[in-house]
């Protein structure tokens, strides 16, 4: 049954797609965009969608994001290549890149696509789930868009929170999508609980006393902490030479905060990948042994007072066709925010009689 607070998704999608046409986004470009962030939201990711289209908005009126960029590859083997983003819309160099490394997949087995002069995407998810319907294997990962993890032991921000995600075939309705941030929490999530005038858990950021930060108000005033400790670490180094370095964008000192600067260019670096296993002579056998498994994994006698065994992924389809199907509950703040962003560009607003702010 749809929510009478919930917003049909396409809806929102033209709501999206207009709010960026108005800062100078092609209307073909801001379709996409618009498309991919509220498929975000669909799929149940909403610190990484419509929440974020305050940020792009004000990038785009910044000058710091290119309205029209053009989308280009500068290096290209069989089996690799480097997607040049010119400074545009994140989503809009990613998409490029998810669609040419699943081509190069099928020649070659395995294609690899960096990118570089890019821009916030939205969650990698978006990126490797397609790959996973395919019948292949995907990866993808990014510098992030501002740094605010040290280096482990240290005090300089020198890191983001550099997120991987990781996605497979299954014969089931959901293929495995595990995506994740290399800190314990990712910024958006703190973002999110601003807006909402909630607390932090204990265990996401410190202060620089190296006691716990709970007011995401005070973020700035902190560190994220990695997963793991010197693990966490150690993977978002190696995520910064293979995002970052390898594609000649930006790591360590060189990124930019994407939300306190709206004027200079981020130059974020990501790759995408995808691994055909018809390459290795398994084909739907892959699907079928990863289901098998899984199924072991989820028959698991749960220990006392846990849930039942779940993989990643897993009830992602139903939940997604659902919110098309009736709707889109988005959280009170961001009805809010998305109301303000339709008064300030003379749009309607996407809820109308709800207030504004």
């Amino acid at each position: 049954m749809a929510d009478a607070g919930a917003i049909p998704a396409e809806g929102l999608r033209a709501f999206v797609a207009r709010a960026l046409e108005m800062q100078g986004v092609p209307e073909a470009d801001a379709a996409t965009v618009a498309g991919l962030m509220v498929e975000a939201d669909i799929y149940g990711y909403g610190t990484h969608g419509v929440f974020r289209l305050r940020q792009y908005l004000a990038r785009l009126k910044g000058g710091g994001c290119n309205p029209a960029p053009k989308v280009s590859v500068v290096q290209d083997t069989v089996a690799t290549a480097v997607i040049d983003g010119d400074d545009g819309l994140g989503h809009l160099a990613m998409a490029t890149a998810r669609d040419l490394a699943i081509e190069k997949a099928r020649a070659a087995g395995i294609g690899w696509v960096g990118v570089r002069r890019g821009n916030h995407a939205g969650p990698l998810a978006l990126y490797v789930r397609p790959q996973a319907e395919a019948g292949m294997l995907g990866m993808a990962a990014a510098v992030g868009s501002a740094n605010h993890v040290p280096p482990y032991g240290g005090t300089d921000l020198l890191l983001g929170t550099n997120p991987i995600a990781f996605s497979a075939p299954a014969e089931g309705p959901d293929p495995f999508v595990f995506d994740m941030a290399t800190t314990v929490a990712a910024m958006g999530k703190i973002k999110t609980l601003l807006q909402e005038g909630q607390p932090m858990p204990e265990g996401w950021m410190v202060g620089r006393d190296g006691l716990p930060l709970t007011d995401p108000g005070k973020r700035s005033e902190g560190f994220l902490l990695p997963i793991g400790g010197p693990k966490g670490f150690g993977l978002s180094v190696a995520i910064g030479l293979m995002a970052g370095v390898l594609n000649g964008a930006a790591f360590g000192s060189d990124v930019v905060d994407f939300t306190s600067d709206t004027t200079s260019a981020t130059n974020t670096g990501q790759f995408v990948a995808a691994l055909d296993p018809k390459a290795f002579g398994m084909g739907d056998g892959f699907a079928r042994q990863a289901a098998r498994v899984f199924a072991e994994m989820r028959a698991s006698e749960p220990l006392p007072g846990h849930d039942p065994v779940r993989l990643p992924g897993d009830g992602k389809t139903a939940a997604a066709e659902a919110r098309r199907r009736d709707g889109l509950t988005l959280t009170p703040g961001l009805r809010r925010d998305l109301n303000a962003l339709a008064s300030d560009y003379g749009l309607e607003p996407p809820f109308p009689g709800e207030a504004a702010g």
